[in-house]
């Protein structure tokens, strides 16, 4: 009886072990019932018409329309129905998102691909009245839109700090996927900082909030139910959700806001500097302990980078006392400063540190672009075949000398450095190179127990490469 006793008793402390962890467990994970009660009010659903040509995007199935059902759940990406409209005439488009307000005073926010090129913008609220928007203004670079509607007895939601977030921290989503009002995800913040092809001048939020078509615009939540961000893209490869999202910081959005509806557009700071990264070849190129900051691979000659005395081959630490992580940090910083203002850079120049003034610019609506066109020395050191350069390609790039590369050793050093044929070569070590015949000398005198820079042009766009010798 006794050996029936024991594993019987042994059982039951197991059985209370897991009843309390389970209670402690419970405990731990968020509640968003509250938030979501408080915060429904402020989010809405927004719906917008634009006016297009039938010839522009009609897609059918065995040269029929796509059935109703599926335009409903695949949103903009087929066409509205006919309506017994012929061939070639204009017809609507409709797309759905998301958006959230700010003010009682009406103005609301959402994504700028949300309501691009739309003629017609209607915001549906959670007691289901229905509002016709006006665009104030809206900012392509960071997709932020700022609305306005005329309407009383509003509920504008709480902003948070986005700049105060942790990675790990819970958050919440609500929107409208695939036109299904309020839908409520739930995740944690994966990342913060992070930089996404084509969008330098936000340090997007990454989540793994489901997010879906319909979301775009709509608010994200920490647990204390203010907004900290606002959804606005997805990682996929499927066309739906597969755990990456990505939001705009709410410092970042209102911001931008802030400036729609006092100015009507936004203005930020501009060098007018071509910039890449710091790889680790390079750092040790150019004198420094690692991999960090920007490398100034060009200028805009009438750039207020050029005027104030940055240099190609300059790689910038610092702005105003804050440190440029890699490249991608540069255009943020300087983006954040008015136009106008004076701020104070820390570089490397030589292998030397300096400090250098810059009252930056106004960005310009069309970037500067340089214009190109796409004998013969062999340098046996390097690896390469290169040949004289026509004048007329020296006055479009807008330097005095430089190289042709005509030929490429695959198995050479310059190969190794990513050297391509058709390259442009500038300088080496931070020396001029001239003509074929200063190269020969140059290379010679070229040291091997490091890496040397190499500026160059490529279709047009200046940039830096390492270059390391092999021992004679």
């Amino acid at each position: 009886m006794k050996r029936m006793i024991r594993p019987l008793s042994q059982w039951m402390l197991l059985a209370v072990t897991l009843l309390a962890w389970q209670s402690v467990t419970a405990q731990e994970l968020p509640d968003f019932t509250v938030l979501v009660e408080e915060a429904a009010p402020g989010v809405v659903n927004i719906s917008t018409t634009r006016t297009m040509s039938r010839d522009s995007s009609v897609q059918n199935f065995g040269g029929q329309e796509l059935p109703e059902i599926f335009r409903h759940f695949f949103g903009d990406r087929f066409p509205a129905p006919p309506g017994g409209q012929a061939p070639g005439r204009p017809r609507e488009r409709q797309s759905l998102g998301s958006g959230f307000i700010i003010s009682e005073d009406g103005y609301l926010l959402t994504n700028a691909h949300v309501v691009d090129g739309a003629d017609e913008i209607l915001v549906r609220l959670s007691d289901r009245r229905e509002l016709q928007a006006e665009l104030v203004g809206s900012d392509a670079r960071t997709d932020v839109a700022l609305l306005k509607v005329d309407a009383e007895d509003l509920s504008p939601l709480k902003l948070g700090d986005s700049d105060s977030l942790k990675v790990g921290e819970w958050v919440a989503a609500i929107g409208s996927p695939f036109g299904f009002d309020h839908s409520v995800t739930a995740g944690i913040i994966s990342a913060i900082d992070r930089t996404l092809p084509r969008d330098a001048y936000v340090p997007f939020i990454q989540t793994d909030v489901a997010i879906n078509p319909g979301n775009s615009g709509g608010p994200l939540f920490n647990l204390d139910g203010r907004v900290i961000g606002i959804n606005s893209q997805i990682f996929t490869r499927s066309g739906g959700f597969m755990g990456l999202s990505f939001a705009i910081p709410i410092n970042v959005a209102m911001d931008v806001a802030d400036q729609l509806r006092d100015d009507g557009q936004v203005r930020r700071g501009w060098l007018g500097v071509m910039i890449q990264p710091v790889s680790r070849d390079l750092a040790e190129s150019f004198g420094m302990d690692g991999p960090s900051g920007a490398l100034i691979a060009d200028l805009d000659p009438s750039g207020p980078a050029a005027r104030d005395g940055l240099q190609a081959g300059d790689v910038i630490l610092e702005v105003d006392g804050s440190r440029v992580h890699d490249s991608s940090t540069l255009p943020r910083l300087i983006g954040g400063i008015a136009p106008g203002s004076e701020v104070e850079l820390k570089l490397m120049r030589d292998g030397e540190r300096r400090e250098l003034s810059i009252t930056l610019g106004d960005w310009p609506e069309v970037e500067p672009a340089t214009a190109s066109r796409p004998q013969e020395n062999r340098q046996a050191r390097l690896g390469i075949s290169v040949g004289e350069l026509e004048p007329a390609e020296r006055e479009s790039l807008g330097i005095d000398g430089g190289v042709r590369v005509r030929e490429v050793d695959p198995n050479g050093v310059a190969a190794a450095a990513g050297i391509r044929p058709g390259d442009i070569l500038v300088s080496i070590d931070h020396q001029a190179v001239n003509d074929p015949d200063q190269l020969i000398e140059m290379v010679g005198d070229l040291p091997v127990d490091r890496a040397v820079p190499v500026r160059l042009y490529r279709d047009g766009r200046s940039m830096f490469v390492a270059l390391r010798l092999n021992p004679e």
